[in-house]
C-alpha cells in the first residue's frame, strides 16, 4: 500500500509561502501545518508576518499561537506535534501541508532529532548573566574550547544557538557535536513532497523585505505591538520570542538605541541574513522541488506541482 502523502511548502521569508498555501486550499481539503518559530507566539502578528484572520478563515491553520512569549519551543517539539496532526489531518480525510521557513523545525521532521537535553530555566539565566557580563563572544570562546567543531560552524554574536550548545553541555557532560554524530536518520511515516519558493533574483526578493518591513512600521504597527509586550514586565530580550528579526531591533529602539531610520536599517538587514540563513539550508536538500517565487504564476505551479505528486483529483486526496 502507498505511503500517505504530505506537502511542504518551504522558502525565504517574504517568498509568498503563505500565497501559496491558501491557494492550494482554494482548490482541494488541506489543512495547514505552521513550520515557523515565531508564529507559535500569542501577541506577536505584525512583526512576524502572521497569516490574517481572514486567511486563516480559509483551511485549518495549526501550530500558530499555541504558546505564551514567555515560552520556548524546540524543534523536537514540533517534530512530535507535525507528526501527530499529519495523522490526524489524514484522518479527516484532507492533505497536509506544512508550510513555513524555520529549517531546523523541517530538517527534525525530515531525519528525527535525538532526545537532547530539555532547556534548564537557571542555567539559561546563568548564561544569559554571562553574557551580559562578559559579552555573548566571551561565551563562543568558552565553547570553542569544549566543543570546537560546533564553536567552528557558530558565529561568535550567534548568542542563541551558543548558549544552548554550551547548556547542552553542561547539563549531559557531552558536546553538542557528539550527539549530532550519533543521530539516526529516522523514516517519515508518509511521503513528503518539499516545494521550494526561491528568487530567481535576489535582489528582487531584498526588495519585497523591504516593502514588507516598511509595511510593518506603518503607523507605528510593530513598535506598537512590541511596546505592548514591554509593558507585561516579564519579558526581555534574551527570550526566543524577543530574539525573533523585527522584534530584537523593535526592543533595541525603544530602549533609545538608535532612531527611527537605524531601526528600519537594521530590521531590514537582519531580515536579509534571515533570508540568505534559509537558502543556504535549502541549497543542501537535493529532494526539493525548486519553483520560482518571483513569477507571477508561482501559486500556479505550486499547484500543478502538488496534484502532478498526487496523480488525482483535487477533490480526492486520500
Amino acid at each position: 500500500m502507498a505511503k500517505a502523502k504530505a506537502v511542504a511548502i518551504v522558502g525565504p521569508t517574504a517568498s509568498g509561502k503563505t500565497a501559496a498555501a491558501l491557494a492550494l486550499a482554494e482548490r482541494m481539503p488541506v489543512e495547514i501545518i505552521s513550520m515557523d518559530s515565531a508564529l507559535v507566539y500569542r501577541g506577536m502578528d505584525i512583526g512576524t508576518a502572521k497569516p490574517t484572520p481572514q486567511e486563516r478563515a480559509a483551511a485549518p491553520h495549526h501550530l500558530i499561537d499555541i504558546l505564551d512569549p514567555l515560552e520556548a519551543y524546540s524543534a523536537m517539539q514540533f517534530r512530535r506535534d507535525a507528526l501527530q496532526l499529519v495523522d490526524e489531518i489524514r484522518a479527516r480525510g484532507r492533505l497536509p501541508v506544512i508550510v513555513g521557513g524555520t529549517m531546523l523545525y523541517y530538517k527534525a521532521l525530515r531525519d528525527g532529532l535525538n532526545e537532547l537535553p530539555e532547556a534548564d530555566a537557571a542555567l539559561r539565566a546563568q548564561l544569559d548573566t554571562e553574557a551580559a557580563e562578559h559579552g555573548v563572544p566571551a561565551l563562543h570562546a568558552r565553547l570553542a574550547g569544549i566543543d570546537p567543531d560546533t564553536a567552528a560552524r557558530l558565529k561568535p554574536n550567534d548568542s542563541q544557538r551558543i548558549q544552548r550548545a554550551l547548556e547542552i553541555y553542561l547539563l549531559s557532560g557531552k558536546p553538542m557535536s557528539h550527539w549530532l554524530a550519533q543521530q539516526a536518520r529516522e523514516t517519515l511515516p508518509f511521503d513528503l513532497l518539499p516545494i521550494s519558493l526561491e528568487p530567481s533574483e535576489r535582489s528582487r526578493l531584498h526588495e519585497r523585505i523591504a516593502r514588507r518591513f516598511d509595511a510593518m512600521l506603518e503607523a507605528g504597527g510593530l513598535l506598537q505591538e512590541v511596546e505592548a509586550l514591554r509593558q507585561r514586565g516579564d519579558l526581555h530580550p534574551g527570550l526566543p520570542s524577543m530574539r525573533c528579526v523585527g522584534y530584537r531591533q523593535a526592543w533595541e529602539y525603544l530602549d533609545g538605541g538608535y532612531d527611527l531610520a537605524a531601526l528600519r536599517e537594521k530590521g531590514i538587514a537582519a531580515t536579509r541574513q534571515l533570508a540568505k540563513r534559509q537558502l543556504t539550508w535549502l541549497r543542501a536538500m537535493p529532494e526539493r522541488l525548486v519553483i520560482d517565487c518571483l513569477a507571477p504564476d508561482a501559486s500556479e505551479r505550486v499547484m500543478a506541482a502538488v496534484l502532478e505528486e498526487l496523480g488525482e483529483k483535487p477533490a480526492d486526496v486520500s
